[in-house]
């Protein structure tokens, strides 16, 4: 009876605890060499459609909040003072994907921060889950639902103000906690339903 009753609390551990995970898809702007492509993003704009890493030292990086080792601007070229947007305003959207195919979508969460060059909407998997203004400050955002099994699409869509002249844009966006717990495998299940059924049995066995 205690042997069944071991197998069975270690199979449901096994099931609800051993297969957390971090998000290992989730990728800060500007991972690679400054003046390079970020091949984390993708860009889709009526300028260009490959995200630039900034580099250092460069305007517009002040007064935009300043790079560092975590993470860097991206912008739409490799021209940081090009300005964009003289007569209507500018929308530049930042794409990354990532797979939860093997893991359980709906435990899945992360929090993160982010600044853009003017505005941001966060889309994942098409719903609105953030936005912000500003580029000399991080403002939070995250998610507790709406992943999905496989690929899931985290848009930035940024806003560039009209301005005639002296107007660039970019995005910033760093990572903090995520998680997420994979799918059990069918002898981990198998495992906790013989045991459940062991125990039931000897139960009924010591009442009879």
């Amino acid at each position: 009876m205690k042997r069944t009753l071991i197998a069975a609390a270690l199979a449901l551990t096994a099931i609800t605890s051993a297969h957390a995970a971090t998000i290992t898809g989730l990728k800060n702007t500007g991972l690679g060499d400054s003046g390079s492509v970020d091949s984390n993003y993708s860009l889709s704009s009526a300028v260009s459609s490959t995200p630039i890493i900034t580099v250092d030292g460069q305007w517009p990086i002040s007064p935009w909040l300043a790079n560092d080792s975590t993470s860097k601007w991206i912008t739409p070229t490799s021209n940081q003072a090009e300005s964009f947007d003289p007569w209507s305003n500018g929308t530049y959207t930042y794409t990354l994907t990532f797979d939860l195919s093997g893991y359980n979508a709906a435990t899945a969460v992360f929090t993160g921060r982010l600044a853009a060059d003017n505005s941001v909407v966060v889309k994942l998997n098409n719903s609105v889950i953030s936005s912000a203004t500003g580029f000399t400050d991080w403002t939070s955002f995250g998610a507790s639902s709406g992943f999905v099994s496989g690929v899931n699409t985290l848009d930035f869509v940024v806003n560039n103000w009209a301005q005639n002249g002296g107007n660039p844009t970019g995005l910033r966006v760093e990572f903090g906690m995520s998680s997420i717990a994979a799918v059990p495998e069918p002898a981990t299940y198998a495992m906790l339903l013989g045991g459940l059924v062991m125990v039931g049995a000897i139960a009924r066995r010591r009442k009879q």
